[in-house]
Formats: C-alpha cells, sequence, structure tokens
C-alpha cells in the first residue's frame, strides 16, 4: 500500500473495503491502457468494493457505460467523446449517487451529482500531463475525507449515518435515493430516502430533463492573471 491510497484508507477512514466482488481477468485486461494501471491494482486487491462503510464504492465502469452516455449526451463532454479527444468511464460512486468520471487524457475531470442533475467539470490538462495518470489517480483518493463523501438535508445537516441506522448499510450496487426525486420537486429528506438499485435509480434521474452543466472552477482559475 503505497502512502497515497494509505492516507486513504488508514487517516482518511475508508478502510477496509466491504462488500467486495473480485474482478475477472477479462475485465482486468479490458481496461489495461484505458485506466491507471494503479487502478487496476487496487481493483486486482480489494475488488469493486466499498469504502468508509459504504460511502464511497469502487465500481466496475462496463456497468455505468450507458448511463453515463445518457448523463453527457448533448453536453460538450459528448462531443470531445465523439471526436476522440478523451474517452470517459465512471470509476466510482458515493452513497447518493455522485457519479466519478475519469479521462482517459484528463483524469479525474467530471463529477456528476446525480440527485441534482448537475455536471461539474474540472478539467486541468496541463497538471494532468505534469502529475501522470498514476499521482492523479492516487490523489483522487488520498484528498477524500468521509465529511466530504455526504449529502445535506433540507436543514444542511448529514445524511448518510442517519440513513444507515434508518435503512441499513448498502450493499454493492446499491445507493441512497430520494422519493420522490428532487428534480420532481421532492425534498431532501431522510424520510424521503430510500435504498435503491445504483443502476436503474441513475439511468431513471439522467431521463428527467435537461442537465445543468455547471462552471469549469479550475479552468477560469487559470484564466485569472496571478495564473498567467
Amino acid at each position: 500500500m503505497n502512502k497515497f491510497f494509505d492516507n486513504f484508507y488508514n487517516f482518511g477512514g475508508f478502510g477496509p473495503a466491504i462488500e467486495a466482488i473480485q474482478p475477472t481477468d477479462e475485465q482486468l485486461q479490458y481496461y489495461q491502457g484505458i485506466l491507471p494501471n494503479n487502478l487496476l491494482e487496487y481493483w486486482k486487491e480489494y475488488g469493486f468494493c466499498g469504502w468508509g462503510k459504504g460511502r464511497l464504492w469502487m465500481v466496475n465502469p462496463k456497468d455505468y457505460q450507458d448511463i453515463l452516455t445518457e448523463w453527457l449526451r448533448g453536453t460538450k463532454f459528448e462531443k470531445m467523446q465523439n471526436d476522440g479527444i478523451d474517452s470517459f468511464h465512471v470509476i466510482a460512486l458515493d452513497a447518493f449517487g455522485e457519479i466519478y468520471v475519469w479521462g482517459k487524457n484528463s483524469g479525474n475531470s467530471i463529477s456528476i451529482t446525480s440527485s441534482y442533475g448537475m455536471i461539474f467539470p474540472t478539467f486541468d490538462n496541463e497538471k494532468y500531463v505534469s502529475r501522470g495518470e498514476t499521482r492523479s489517480l492516487d490523489l483522487f483518493f488520498s484528498i477524500k475525507t468521509t465529511s466530504e463523501i455526504d449529502l445535506d438535508d433540507i436543514n444542511d445537516q448529514p445524511l448518510f449515518e442517519r440513513a444507515v441506522e434508518k435503512l441499513g448499510p448498502l450493499e454493492n450496487g446499491e445507493i441512497y435515493g430520494f422519493a420522490p426525486a428532487l428534480a420532481l420537486g421532492g425534498e431532501p429528506k431522510l424520510e424521503n430516502l430510500q435504498k435503491v438499485k445504483a443502476t436503474e435509480h441513475l439511468a431513471f434521474l439522467a431521463d428527467l430533463g435537461e442537465k445543468r452543466v455547471m462552471a469549469d472552477i479550475v479552468a477560469l482559475s487559470n484564466q485569472l492573471p496571478h495564473n498567467q
């Protein structure tokens, strides 16, 4: 375990892994050269699994490729993929359906807050190239905190621990979803949460309406005079 993953596993409080499903040799081979080698090593060692008692899930990207296609449909990211500029894959989810997307040429460059229909780009190709994919992937994990991987309710109070207590821990392939969905006028309340199958719920949310692509704060920051 390198120092970055040790920081995630021990200091960050995400270990041990739970609900692990071991990848097949075919799955590992398929993503060779597409995703960072150290991510594939984590798959081999820990499997597709949950971290932080189910706050964060390391997933098989193939299970979410069609869903990602729907989320990116009509956006500039779909065009980037179609034009061969980049290729995007889901590498992780959080307990409430936050989708973490890895770009082959851009690293951790997109996150999707599915419950609110928001797409957050954070492209910094210069930094990605200088760090390299291995270090970039390690930093993706090492900077995570359990308090960050949560969702606030209508009173700005974190929901995860209360959701676990009320609904029970998540199994592999599950997330906590709101019913009614927030995009349909639902409210982010504990009583509106239920355990749902991740692929089905994320596909449902992707079909609800136009996605909002938020400002790329990294790109905007890089345009400021002090970064010239």
